[in-house]
């Protein structure tokens, strides 16, 4: 079985408010009671709900035409590339009237135009405001000033029930709008492996590939989450299918409304690591859960807390912690300015901390991208701030130099370089600075000698000039 990521799809959460017992049935009395039907939640989000194109052009190139006699012998002319357009589709949903469009970043990644269609037939221009991978979500904004169009509200998902019904709309396989419904399997998924922060609303209602970038409404139409993904062993739905909670989604549109270009969150400068159950039987705990500190950066929000390492997570706002994930979620969500009471066991006794929600410190970054021909070629990297080890999860305390990103075919892919490798010495020079790195590319050399951090690990690499 495998993970995918639909493209747009729109779920809608509904709580029954009284329970219908199995013994009371009886025949229908009138016409209106078989009437029953989402259509009024339909015909009120229908409108909210888009569908998002976008067109990359890429090159393709054959390498028999950079070979001069081939191409003499063939008559081919010079250049011997060709030109092809990508195209992808997945649905969005307006959350504001000026024109804000949610949707996916897989669907719109590399995007050279992003077009979005209306339940109207209407099409237009859209541009790219923010990206946010950590997420998957994007924020897209209709080129037209001049009209208000419907939009969504936020729902808080904090309040979702599992058994609360929900529609699902969006545009499966290229057909057009589609509704299903089905209800909430589960809340709080942390498993599932798609995005940084990992805390799912999981539904049957049916999800197919084409919905991703759709809304998850609940019975008054408001937005409960985005689309996703979906597990499936044959590409269509099998009845599991994930979706953003709306309180992640709304942290992601604020940022976009104030015009920044990536979204502000609170930094907890704190590594937590799973409980297992022989961490819990060490600790005395009835079951493995919570998050466990394992260390604590200097001058952070958790060190002027008090936090401590040993500490372990129990709840934040009243909110109960089951592992690392559900933390970092519902930290995450949390309003900048002022602080989160965050509940914690410390030798057994429970102690509760008082965090400031701020930022991470972003200064000192110095990105650069290296240009020399060298192993490194093609790869930017930056020094490690705790905003930069935040973003990449890794250790703030870490020193040397991290890749933050790799252009598609560069030197630095093709040898193995990945996103978030912290390069600490190169032909026995120590790496410490982004301008170190960007000096040591620069010397011609036959055989490079890497020692990196990958994954919490250190390799010794040896790579042939």
């Amino acid at each position: 079985m495998k993970l995918l990521r639909c493209l747009a799809v729109l779920l809608v959460s509904v709580a029954v408010s009284q329970p219908v017992l199995a013994q009371d049935r009886r025949v229908p009395t009138s016409p209106a009671e078989l009437r029953l039907s989402y259509a009024p939640i339909v015909q009120r989000v229908q409108p909210a709900v888009v569908n998002v194109y976008a067109a990359k052009v890429v090159q393709n190139r054959n390498p028999l035409l950079d070979d001069p006699i081939f191409r003499r012998f063939f008559g081919v002319p010079g250049g011997g590339q060709s030109e092809q357009v990508q195209r992808s589709l997945g649905s969005g949903v307006i959350v504001d009237a000026s024109g804000l469009v949610v949707t996916n970043v897989h669907v719109i990644e590399g995007a050279d135009q992003v077009k979005v269609s209306l339940a109207d037939k209407r099409e237009f221009e859209a541009e790219i405001v923010l990206k946010d991978p950590r997420t998957d979500l994007a924020v897209l904004r209709l080129k037209d000033g001049r009209e208000r169009f419907p939009a969504l509200e936020f729902t808080n998902s904090d309040e979702l029930l599992v058994g609360d019904v929900v529609l699902a709309m969006g545009n499966p396989f290229g057909v057009g709008q589609t509704v299903t419904h089905g209800i909430i399997s589960a809340l709080a998924r942390t498993q599932v492996g798609i995005t940084d922060y990992q805390f799912f609303i999981q539904t049957d209602a049916p999800i197919n590939p084409g919905n991703s970038g759709g809304a998850l409404v609940d019975m008054t139409g408001k937005l409960a989450g985005i689309n996703t993904a979906i597990y499936s062993r044959s590409g269509g739905s099998q009845g599991i299918g994930f979706a953003i909670p709306a309180n992640m989604v709304r942290v992601v549109v604020a940022s976009a409304k104030s015009g920044g270009k990536a979204v502000k969150r609170p930094w907890l400068g704190a590594r937590l690591q799973a409980v297992t159950p022989d961490i819990a039987d060490s600790l005395g705990l009835r079951s493995p859960s919570g998050a466990l500190v394992a260390s604590v950066v200097p001058g952070s929000p958790a060190s002027r807390a008090g936090l401590k390492s040993s500490d372990l997570i129990v709840a934040i706002g009243g909110q109960t912690v089951e592992d690392p994930n559900a933390f970092d979620y519902r930290f995450a969500t949390r309003p900048l300015g002022g602080t989160a009471d965050i509940d914690v066991q410390r030798n057994g006794k429970p102690v509760r901390l008082a965090v400031p929600l701020e930022t991470a410190p972003d200064t000192g970054r110095n990105e650069l991208v290296i240009t020399a021909r060298s192993p490194f070629q093609g790869a930017k990297v930056s020094n490690i701030s705790p905003a930069v080890a935040d973003e990449l999860r890794i250790d703030a305390n870490t020193e040397g130099v991290v890749i933050t990103e790799i252009g598609d075919g560069a030197a630095a892919a093709n040898v193995g370089f990945q996103k978030g490798d912290i390069i600490l010495a190169v032909n026995n020079q120590k790496i410490a600075r982004t301008t170190d790195l960007e000096k040591a590319a620069s010397n011609s050399s036959r055989l490079w000698r890497i020692t990196l951090v990958r994954a919490g690990q250190q390799i010794n690499v040896t790579l042939g000039g």
